[in-house]
């Protein structure tokens, strides 16, 4: 895999792609390297992804309460509850020291003043935010617009191309092809583009998340 840096707690990650493109696992395989040693970060998982399900450790939360401590969180909104995540959104904004891992983000409201805050604001407060998505038409344009990253997998349609071409270096060419399970990736504030070869694999990536979040063995009783 060519070089490149890993998102850290203050920025924002685009990740685009059709289904079957490679996106999730990418993403997942970026998340597993975050810092939820030292910080919060929260899963927004709407379609009930499976390979979220498989992680060990996750702790699942309601909209309710933002969580505090570090560690891996996942939180499954279900239509009809906007307000209660707008709130939520709004609740990780004022905490501040959170990362957020938004799967299809076209689930959150486009005009969602929250998201928006977290997206424009979220380097002073350290809000990392890696944001998925198959149709960035869809989306906020401030998801590509702030975002330090982009990852780009292929795109069936024409507008999505356009809309994600806007942020991307003038020379790169998104209706070429890449082989299966490649991507673009852009690094904005360097201004460096790689082409990135396939992730590990899913059990690989999960055996990262498990080994990272799997509670300390107690320490054994002496007997004397």
């Amino acid at each position: 895999m060519a070089e490149f840096r890993l998102p850290n707690t203050t920025q924002r990650t685009a990740v685009v792609g059709k289904t079957g493109s490679g996106k999730t696992q990418f993403g997942m395989w970026l998340l597993s390297h975050a810092a939820f040693d030292v910080q919060p970060y929260i899963i927004f998982d709407f379609k009930g992804e499976e390979f979220i399900r498989e992680i060990e450790y996750v702790q699942e939360i309601d909209l309710n309460t933002v969580p505090t401590e570090p560690g891996l969180y996942v939180v499954r909104p279900i239509p009809g509850q906007e307000d209660q995540v707008e709130k939520f959104l709004w609740d990780v904004w004022s905490q501040e020291n959170t990362g957020l891992f938004i799967d299809e983000c076209y689930m959150i409201d486009k005009y969602s003043k929250a998201f928006k805050a977290c997206l424009t604001q979220g380097r002073s407060k350290h809000i990392p935010m890696y944001l998925l998505s198959q149709r960035p038409v869809q989306v906020d344009r401030f998801v590509f617009s702030e975002a330090d990253f982009h990852a780009v997998f292929f795109l069936n349609d024409e507008r999505d191309r356009d809309v994600v071409g806007k942020y991307m270096p003038p020379d790169v060419e998104l209706d070429e092809r890449l082989p299966e399970y490649y991507c673009r990736w852009y690094d904005v504030p360097r201004d460096q583009f790689v082409i990135l070869s396939p992730v590990p694999d899913r059990a690989s990536i999960l055996e990262r998340f498990n080994m990272r979040l799997q509670p300390p063995e107690p320490p054994k009783r002496r007997f004397i």
